[in-house]
């Protein structure tokens, strides 16, 4: 009799223990996926355009960028009379023997290696324009958004010299960028009614740093330079 009730006994035990395992919380379910709480991406930046976005500072939204186009005074280019690049000092030291040069290249590119000298020796850089990769940083160029050439014409012939420096050499607003030197030559000193990114997924981005660039310096813009760039933020996620 006693073995029974002890085999009654364990047999009771045994039911209440699975009882309890079926109501723990690590069964009632797969627990909630983990978040990073990271805020998303902004609606109007494409796929793809996280990393320029991000390397381009003071990038406006191209609802942004719009409402800054309507505003730019809209006239013919001025004369090139008087014009040189020397009349906008660039390249300027940034400090810890950088100049604006290398400080973008180590800005825009990802594992970059400098030397003393603070010159870029290696690294990978993909260039937003044509959608080419480097490793080597002399296949590359520092554009000028908004070329020196093409300000001049638009209002920097009225400046000081201190503000065409300044200009030539912005780190704070979208104006300049690591690229392929092929495409940067092929640029030039042309407008967005000449010249366009050979990536046309980049044309969004193009245009809203083209737009506040001039904006923000006050520059003019042409009509034929205004329908383009209303047609390249056309390109932008609405």
């Amino acid at each position: 009799m006693g073995r029974q009730q002890w085999w009654l006994k364990s047999g009771l035990a045994a039911v209440a223990a699975l009882a309890l395992a079926a109501c723990s919380p690590t069964e009632q379910g797969p627990a909630p996926e983990a978040t990073d709480n990271k805020p998303s991406a902004p609606a109007d930046i494409p796929g793809g355009e996280a990393a320029e976005s991000g390397t381009l500072p003071g990038l406006p939204t191209a609802e942004q960028a719009r409402t800054e186009l309507a505003g730019l005074k809209v006239t013919p280019h001025g004369s090139m009379s008087g014009y040189s690049r020397a009349k906008f000092p660039h390249w300027a030291q940034q400090g810890e023997r950088c100049d604006t040069r290398e400080t973008v290249l180590e800005r825009d590119g990802t594992g970059v290696q400098r030397d003393e000298e603070c010159r870029a020796v290696s690294g990978r850089w993909t260039s937003a324009y044509d959608d080419k990769t480097f490793t080597n940083a002399s296949d590359l160029d520092i554009d000028h958004m908004v070329p020196l050439a093409n300000a001049w014409r638009s209002g920097a012939s009225e400046w000081t010299q201190e503000k065409r420096k300044a200009f030539a050499n912005d780190l704070t607003h979208p104006q300049l960028l690591a690229v392929s030197a092929a495409s940067n030559r092929s640029k030039g000193d042309q407008g967005p009614d000449e010249w366009q990114p050979p990536s046309k997924p980049y044309w969004c981005t193009y245009a809203r740093a083209w737009v506040s660039v001039k904006a923000t310096y006050e520059l003019s813009v042409t009509e034929a330079e205004k329908n383009t760039l209303t047609d390249m933020l056309g390109t932008c996620p609405s």
